[in-house]
């Protein structure tokens, strides 16, 4: 294998542990309920899913996962302090 991949690989393990370094602006999402899929998106700071929950409160359970599986990779004011105060570590893949 060249050295400049090998290199490349090691860098991005590094960078995978530092999930701090990475934060979306933007990202859109299949999100598979009990009752039905919609769909859950991020865009500069705003959250949307297209469940009647959200379309009704502007906050739903789909979001709310979507805000604990992504971890420190959201900005922490779009947050909404879901990973805050529980007692466990945000999951971060």
């Amino acid at each position: 294998m060249n050295s400049s991949m090998i290199n490349k690989i090691a860098k991005a393990k590094r960078y995978a542990e530092e999930p701090e370094r990475i934060q979306f602006t933007r990202f859109e999402a299949t999100f598979r309920g009990e009752n039905d899929v919609h769909t859950t998106s991020f865009d500069n700071g705003e959250w949307h899913c297209t469940c009647r929950f959200f379309h009704d409160w502007g906050d739903c359970c789909h979001t709310m996962a979507m805000q604990r599986v992504l971890g420190v990779t959201i900005p922490a004011a779009y947050r909404h302090g879901i990973t805050s105060g529980l007692g466990t570590q945000p999951l971060v893949h």
